[in-house]
């Protein structure tokens, strides 16, 4: 099926997938920030609330920083950019009583809020959920925190690090510890803050759907507890599986898979290249291109699981063999025969990579604050009828304050009160 393109479908003149929610973004960092930015994406009003002069953490997280428009370093880190377009921000103290106001005003209008306090960190504000659906009962809550709502780790505070390690990632990460540079590694990305960030969005959509749902909408919103553990032991998958079905842990193996020969990285005459033949056909079309269709027969090597019961035996002839040939030579040798296979980029070199430019990943927004553009990953979502339409630049802080407040009712008496208060 040929997928229509953006200029012969009407999704131009249709309503966003989320146009209408309304998203009350208290969270900070990564993992929330995430989640509330997918929101944004697909269309949803997202207003992310950020402490007065300080903002969000991330906004110091650096080098590297923004540069303005004479190429200086500016005070804006780039870590801030990953998680935040498509938002607008307001600065409101909420540990003064004005602050509070203002937000349980918002709650009371918003679709989700979405927060990654301690446990019980938001009730002395009078912000947490069972507060919040008193005034705004068809509420989603979305909380995010290391360790959960209960449990014996519920009051702990969570990072990414911690949980990589706590959830077993690190263990099946590196090199075995015989091997040089062996031991536990954690993942070149916060991928446990991402995940939980993809889980949340998902899970706060399938609220909306629950509540909104034209045939059995319950018209009510709920609670959603998500857990930086929990999702670090989900996405261990066929690891994790792999335990359940045999109680033995498995352990590090640099980029080996345990369950797939030939699937790893092999050094080459000039550098290194990635063959990941998942199959017994891609095997077959690898050993012919190379000259040695006989290893397809040999009765150590004809199936994946005798391959990888055979692994070491494997390994010995493809080796040198893989290093008589430059790493584009083996790509252009095995890329027409429906072999994967392919280079180990860095990430200028990712950027760069025809395909990754031809799908327009890299976009550049126009920002506030004498940015001139900030780039930005584009969304992999790619919807037909509603497309991901890249709105704005992750905001100046405080960028909407004015704006946004303006919209619920205040003057400019009123604002200039607030500002004279310290509350926004």
């Amino acid at each position: 099926m040929t997928a229509p393109s953006p200029a012969s479908t009407p999704a131009a003149s249709r309503p966003a997938a989320l146009a209408g929610i309304k998203v009350l973004d208290l969270s900070r960092v990564l993992a929330g920030p995430w989640a509330t930015q997918l929101l944004a994406d697909l269309g949803a009003d997202v207003v992310k609330v950020e402490r007065p002069v300080a903002g969000d953490d991330t906004r110091h997280w650096g080098p590297p920083f923004l540069k303005d428009a004479a190429g200086n370093d500016t005070r804006e880190a780039s870590y801030f950019t990953a998680c935040n377009r498509n938002k607008r921000s307001i600065t409101v103290d909420m540990a003064h009583p004005e602050g509070q106001a203002l937000l349980r005003r918002m709650a009371a209008e918003a679709d989700v809020v979405v927060e990654n306090f301690k446990v019980g960190g938001l009730q002395q504000y009078g912000l947490d959920y069972d507060s919040l659906k008193a005034l705004n009962p068809r509420l989603i809550y979305c909380s995010i925190t290391g360790f959960g709502q209960d449990g014996p780790y519920a009051e702990r505070a969570g990072y990414d690090l911690m949980v990589q390690a706590m959830c077993g990632l690190m263990s099946i990460t590196g090199h075995a510890d015989h091997e040089p540079g062996g031991g536990p590694l954690k993942v070149g990305v916060a991928v446990i803050d991402v995940f939980t960030g993809l889980y949340a969005s998902n899970a706060i959509i399938a609220a909306l759907h629950a509540r909104d749902n034209a045939g059995h909408g319950s018209g009510e919103g709920q609670y959603i507890d998500m857990a930086l553990l929990d999702v670090g032991m989900a996405v261990l998958a066929n690891q994790a599986a792999g335990y359940l079905a045999t109680d033995k842990a498995p352990g590090r193996a640099g980029n080996i898979h345990p369950s797939l020969a030939p699937y790893q990285d092999f050094k080459t005459r000039d550098g290194n290249v990635l063959l990941a033949i998942g199959n017994d056909g891609q095997f077959a079309r690898f050993c012919a291109a190379v000259g040695h269709p006989g290893w397809a027969q040999d009765a150590r090597f004809a199936t994946n699981t005798a391959r990888v019961e055979n692994r070491s035996d494997l390994l010995m002839l493809m080796t040198p063999l893989m290093q008589t040939r430059g790493t584009q030579d083996w790509i252009t040798l095995l890329e027409d025969k429906a072999v994967p296979c392919g280079p180990i980029n860095t990430v200028a070199q990712a950027f760069d990579d025809p395909q990754v430019r031809a799908r327009g990943i890299r976009k550049e927004l126009p920002a506030a604050g004498g940015l001139g553009t900030v780039g930005t990953v584009a969304s992999p979502m790619r919807l037909s009828g509603t497309p991901v339409v890249y709105r704005s630049a992750p905001p100046s802080l405080g960028q909407h304050t004015t704006e946004v407040l303006t919209e619920m009712g205040l003057d400019a008496a009123q604002l200039a009160q607030l500002q004279a208060q310290q509350v926004i």
